[in-house]
């Protein structure tokens, strides 16, 4: 279908655009800025008035909870969170079940995720099969399948030595390795370290549990030649670190969750089991380094780490509940509450989503509005406001920290390939 997106305001931060103009597209892809093409007739058009125009929103950590946690979500029910979050390429941790350790069950997700014609799925692969820390996966045939990388999502590789082998095997083909900073031993509580955990009788995680194995995955890089991804970074001491390594010219990036962003241990009250999370929220300091380490750069994007969670994982003691917030459809309102509290430039805050995802994750054909771009676009309303309430959640998952909140930004439209895939009702 030929499209016209009339009288938006464009951004695309990659590009450095911000302005009012039409939008052209065709043939799945972004055709014209400005003017129609010669010959181009619009079958729609799409009256963006007063609405932001922008690159379809890239999600560094989506677990779609397939294969094998269909009682908790589905792909249909996640696709369609994504779309109504304005979400159109989505990067799946590993810690399905199966593991994502066999090329096989890659192309089968990535086969399912396609059938249903929604957002980009973008599998990061096991690096150690059955992501037990003990036999490297074949990387090269799960980069075949489909995958973009490799990592443990939130299970730590006890053995350094093979980290040091599978950093090694990953910097010999240029593979990106995702690892989460977790020393396993140092782990094994359910709030931070601090005083509220000491206060509700939680046993702690201290940020060491962080900084020693961050410390330990740059050492490693390091010595490997690695493209080291840090995910979900929760402390200054940790950015300290990433900020170091960088300045040391190591190819570093790093990601933090919203949930960290926004909230701290003091959200947790007593015993919010939607506030437990992997890592745990931690101090009020903590989150506020690193929403100026996103607004500076010095941490490249911003993720949802969607995890849907069943009521029957969350309706427990703190310490008895499953990890994990949802978050696809909360990704751009709490990047744009972000960007009004910090007094940031739309522009500079969607590039944390958009271009800046794109370029961690490798993606070429989106997060951006150049002509010939796969037509990925999220339009919304920066002036409008999403009630988070359970049943206005489009995902399976109704655990998040921001419920009953009220979050600048509404989604009005989502294109996948030139197709209107939601559009507010």
């Amino acid at each position: 279908m030929k499209i016209r997106i009339a009288n938006g305001r464009v951004i695309d931060p990659a590009n450095g655009l911000d302005d009012t103009r039409d939008m052209y597209l065709a043939d799945g892809k972004i055709v014209a800025h400005g003017r129609a093409p010669d010959g181009f007739a619009a079958e729609r058009t799409i009256d963006a008035t007063g609405l932001v125009v922008a690159p379809g929103l890239i999600d560094l950590a989506a677990r779609l909870r397939e294969p094998g946690f269909e009682y908790r979500a589905t792909l249909e029910s996640e696709m369609d969170a994504a779309m109504a979050g304005g979400v159109t390429s989505l990067a799946i941790p590993p810690d399905t079940d199966p593991v994502l350790d066999e090329p096989g069950l890659v192309e089968m997700l990535c086969y399912r995720a396609k059938k249903l014609n929604r957002a980009h799925v973008y599998p990061v692969g096991a690096l150690t099969i059955g992501l037990n820390g003990e036999r490297l996966s074949e990387m090269a045939e799960l980069v075949e399948a489909g995958c973009v990388a490799f990592g443990q999502a939130n299970v730590p590789v006890v053995d350094s030595a093979v980290l040091l082998r599978a950093m090694q095997y990953a910097a010999t083909f240029g593979f990106r390795v995702w690892l989460q900073p977790l020393a396993p031993f140092l782990s094994r509580g359910f709030a931070h370290d601090g005083e509220v955990a000491t206060r509700l009788g939680l046993p702690g995680i201290p940020t060491a549990a962080e900084t020693i194995a961050l410390y330990t995955h740059i050492q490693l890089a390091r010595a490997t030649g690695a493209r080291l991804h840090v995910t979900r970074l929760s402390s200054a001491e940790g950015l300290a670190l990433i900020r170091q390594a960088r300045a040391d010219g190591l190819d570093v990036t790093c990601d933090v969750s919203i949930n960290h962003l926004h909230l701290s241990e003091m959200d947790i009250g007593y015993f919010n089991s939607n506030c437990h999370v992997v890592p745990p929220l931690r101090s009020q300091r903590d989150r506020d380094a690193l929403r100026q380490g996103l607004a500076d750069g010095s941490i490249d994007a911003l993720c949802s780490d969607h995890t849907p969670v069943d009521d029957n994982g969350k309706l427990t003691p703190f310490s008895e509940s499953e990890p994990g917030a949802t978050g696809l459809e909360l990704l751009l309102p709490l990047t744009l509450k972000w960007a009004q509290e910090t007094g940031l430039p739309l522009g500079q805050a969607l590039a944390r989503v958009t271009s800046d995802a794109a370029r961690i994750v490798g993606i070429t054909k989106a997060g951006h509005l150049s002509a010939g771009a796969r037509a990925d676009l999220c339009v919304f309303d920066p002036a409008a406001h999403t009630a988070v309430r359970r049943d206005t959640l489009r995902s399976q998952g109704k655990n998040t920290p921001f419920l009953g909140l009220e979050l600048p930004g509404r989604v009005h439209y989502t294109l996948v390939e030139g197709q209107v895939m939601h559009e507010l009702s």
